[in-house]
Formats: C-alpha cells, structure tokens, sequence
C-alpha cells in the first residue's frame, strides 16, 4: 500500500465545508500498472492510500477532487493501465509544522469549545502555496499555544469553513475535534446562516433574486470557478440575494448562501451580469458599466483604490452551538474600505443628481 503524504485521509473528510480557495494542490498521485485490470477509481485508490475510507474517497469524487489524466472522474470510473491519477485539494498540505505567530486577531466570540474570528482582507486563511507565515492559522497557532487540547497540525480541529484572501468577516474555529465535527455537519446540511455585502457591476432591477446554477472549476482557466447548467458537472450551488441600495453604476447587495462552493458568490453575481466591484479575477477591476468622461474613469480609480480587492464581506454567521445546544448569531460591520467605497458611490450620485 503506497505511503500516504500529510493527512490526506482527513483532507478527504474535510472537503464539504470550505469557503474560497480556488488553487488546487495536489495531495496524491499514482501512475497505474500496465497490467492493471479494469477497476472502479474508487476501490483503487481504497486499496492504496492509508485511512481513507472508500465514503471519503467517494465524497471526494463526486466534489472533483479525484483527477484521472487531468480530468475529473466520478467513483464509477474503471481505471485503465498507465493512467495517471492524482488525488486534487483546495488547500496545500502542510509541508511542514505551522509556526505560531503573533499577529493580531479579532475575536469577537471564544470559549473552550470554539472560536468566531473577524479576519480581515488581505489576510490568507491557511499556510501554503507561497505563503506558510503570515496566516491565519498561524495566528491561531499563538493565540491557542497555552491550550494543552488544542494542536494546531491536527486536522481534526481548526476552521470549520474558509473565505479567501481578500474578503473580509466571520469565521468559526472549532477548538476541539467533537467541535469540528458537530460544526461541519451543520454547514454539510446548510443549516448554517451565512449573510454577505458585495457591490456589484451594474443597476440590478429586480429588488430580489435567486441564482441556482452549478459550480465547477472553469475549464479555459483553473484559477476560477465557473457556471454549468449541465447537472453532471460541478456542484449545486444557491446563492438568494437582495437589494439594499442602488448607486448609479453600482449596487450594493445582501447575499444569503444557501450552500457554500468556492467563489461562490462571485461566480454566481458574474453569472447574472453583475461582477463583483474590483474583483481582478473575474474582471471587476476594469470599469464595467458608467460612462467614457475622464472624470468619470478618475473617479472609478480612485474607487479601486479605497478598496483595492473585491468589495465582499461575510457580514453574519449563524449555527448551533456544538455542546450547548444554543443558537449562535453574530454580526460584524462592514470594513472602513468597502464603508469608504460605498460612500463615495453615494457622494458621487448625489453630486450627479444635481447637475
């Protein structure tokens, strides 16, 4: 049986509740034999990495993680001589032991069971890829070093969901294993409440929406998601929003998630027209909809750069306390720079309207 690289049975089930993260990292890889018989991907793979059971394996499969030649393949795939098939997360393994570090954290919620931290923009949520300092987990890892339960290499505990680097808002830190567990179960059967605010690209006319439309990583381009309205591809996604305000060219909007796929917020808004404001990724850092006045462009860049990323915030975050029972709410107001950007809409419709 082939020796298994950092955990990769616990990566496996923990894949459901993620947040953002686009990148995927390679966790496993096997070049089958040339006299392999014909075998679903599931069993092989059962049959060879350490831990795993075959529900994991299968969970995996169906979210797109288990790559044959590149390309994702369901449980029933029959794996065939010589094809290369690697095992794909949505964050790194841990190359080596997470360092503690003191960096600041906003803790607007603790006990001994969990955590709710307020991270800010800009701020990467798990070590990897370029980046294994300056995390939020290594800012837990030092926050929590005087808690003998709490080990922070341990995949059974930590943060139960994720939101990318350059979104801001409300996460929850299991700090024990039953905790983590309870917790991930909750947002398995989206019975989490989760509320965004995004400003949007465009004038939405209707007061309120639901996009349904399943999620998968974009083919032309694997550092985004994309929209399929094939139900074999990708993942069910719901995002239902609201408008709160419009601002000529701009629209400040609620999103409530329904289910939790990666980017899915910007994929969905992309989708019905509306790209995040300044969002790079998808396009939003370009000036999408006003007019051609050099004024016009001045003032739009100057916008981009009060709020140099997409302007999201996951706002609330609402779930059932693991030992308690009890139900959890908590709400974080909007960061100074999509505040900053907002009012700046809202100065330049006015000062428009009088003209």
């Amino acid at each position: 049986m082939q020796e298994l690289p950092d955990d990769i049975e616990n990566d496996i089930d923990d894949i459901e509740p993620v947040g953002d993260a686009a990148e995927l990292y390679e966790h496993f890889r096997v070049v089958v034999d040339k006299g392999q018989a014909l075998v679903r991907v599931d069993k092989y793979l059962f049959d060879r990495i350490v831990n795993a059971s075959r529900n994991r394996i299968q969970k995996a499969a169906e979210a797109g993680f288990v790559m044959v030649n590149d390309k994702s393949v369901k449980s029933s795939y029959k794996v065939k001589p010589l094809d290369v098939i690697t095992v794909m997360m949505d964050r790194p393994r841990y190359e080596n032991e997470v360092i503690p570090e003191d960096i600041p954290l906003n803790i607007v919620y603790e006990d001994k069971y969990l955590m709710v931290v307020n991270k800010p923009a800009g701020l990467v949520v798990h070590p990897g890829h370029g980046n294994y300092s300056g995390t939020l987990v290594n800012a837990l890892a030092w926050h929590l070093k005087d808690d003998p339960d709490y080990d922070v290499n341990d995949p059974r505990v930590g943060l139960v969901h994720r939101i990318d680097k350059d979104t801001s808002g409300l996460l929850v830190v299991a700090k024990t294993a039953d905790a983590k567990t309870h917790l991930g179960l909750q947002f398995f059967n989206k019975t989490t409440k989760r509320q965004y605010r995004a400003l949007v690209w465009g004038l939405i006319e209707e007061d309120e929406g639901t996009i349904v439309g399943n999620v998968a990583r974009n083919p032309r381009d694997r550092m985004q998601m994309a929209v399929f309205s094939d139900p074999e591809i990708g993942k069910h996604a719901v995002t239902h929003y609201r408008v709160l305000e419009r601002l000529g060219y701009v629209t400040l909007v609620e999103c409530i998630l329904e289910t939790g796929r990666t980017h899915q917020i910007r994929v969905h808004m992309k989708h019905i027209g509306h790209v995040l404001f300044n969002d790079e990724r998808y396009g939003g850092h370009e000036i999408l909809k006003g007019t051609h006045f050099s004024k016009y462009k001045q003032f739009v860049n100057n916008c981009f750069d009060v709020c140099p990323r997409q302007a999201l915030h996951a706002m609330t975050l609402g779930f059932v306390h693991p030992h308690t029972g009890e139900e959890m709410y908590f709400t974080s107001e909007m960061p100074d720079d999509m505040t900053l950007l907002i009012d700046k809409w809202r100065s330049y419709i006015s000062n428009r309207d009088l003209e």
